[in-house]
């Protein structure tokens, strides 16, 4: 009479080895889909931008057109603003540019029609914070600017929270700021990058304008492929456990002790 098979049991440390496994691939295969996704978010913002550039500048958003100001269609947009500067109520917001560690020194200006627009006048060392330093960038005589248009930043950075109370400032935060500075009236909900006037051979003045950073990083399609070849190593790797695990079970295959019928 045939004598029946016995087949070796699977490990529970072999069942979870491979559920380990497929988590693990699982997971390297959505960070790499979410890079691709990155990567086409990253090539939009950097198409929008490089357009929004070349093109002329245009009237800021008026007061109506506020609430539908967004990310997608506005920011990095080029503007023309006309106003007066309400330096006295300017604010100093921390800033680490080409130029070093600084301050953006942010500035109320008020337009022929009332509204507030906030603008980043540019970039100051620490040496330069106090206005008094600065007097010729203090004028009072109504200006024309170019500049870009940007979100409010709320709260400030990770680790480092706007203080009003303070005076720290860490991020634009539109709102906040022109609560601390006492602003009336309307107030848009953006502020404006001054852009550096074009004076050929002209000492450039304090606050430094054209500072915004317009070049983008964009390595989503190395992570991509970083991530989906470490998917691909672990896909490889379990295959081998499962083949190792199959010619182990079939070496281990011993018939089954005789019995008396």
């Amino acid at each position: 009479m045939s004598q029946p098979l016995l087949r070796p049991r699977r490990s529970k440390a072999f069942w979870v080895l491979l559920l380990g496994a497929a988590l693990l691939f699982a997971g390297l295969v959505a960070l790499g889909s979410w890079q691709v996704q990155r990567l086409a978010w990253k090539q939009d913002l950097i198409a929008r931008v490089d357009a929004r550039l070349a093109a002329a500048p245009v009237a800021a958003p008026s007061p109506s057109e506020w609430a539908a100001v967004d990310k997608a269609g506005h920011e990095y947009r080029k503007l023309r603003l006309r106003g007066r500067f309400d330096h006295g109520r300017e604010t100093l917001v921390g800033a680490s540019t080409e130029l070093g560690s600084g301050f953006w020194v942010i500035t109320p200006l008020q337009t022929a029609s009332g509204e507030w627009v906030l603008v980043n006048r540019g970039f100051v060392p620490p040496e330069l914070a106090e206005p008094a330093r600065r007097s010729q960038g203090q004028g009072e005589a109504e200006v024309e600017l170019t500049g870009l248009l940007r979100l409010s930043e709320p709260r400030g950075r990770l680790w480092q929270h706007n203080d009003a109370a303070a005076g720290r400032w860490y991020s634009r935060d539109v709102a906040a700021i022109a609560a601390a500075r006492g602003l009336r009236g309307a107030v848009a909900p953006f502020f404006v990058d001054a852009m550096a006037a074009d004076q050929p051979g002209a000492e450039p003045a304090w606050p430094r304008a054209g500072l915004t950073v317009l070049h983008f990083s964009n390595n989503h399609r190395v992570y991509a492929l970083t991530w989906f070849a470490l998917a691909a190593m672990v896909l490889a790797a379990t295959g081998y456990l499962l083949r190792e695990e199959r010619q182990r079970r079939l070496a281990g295959e011993r018939p089954s002790a005789p019995h008396d019928d």
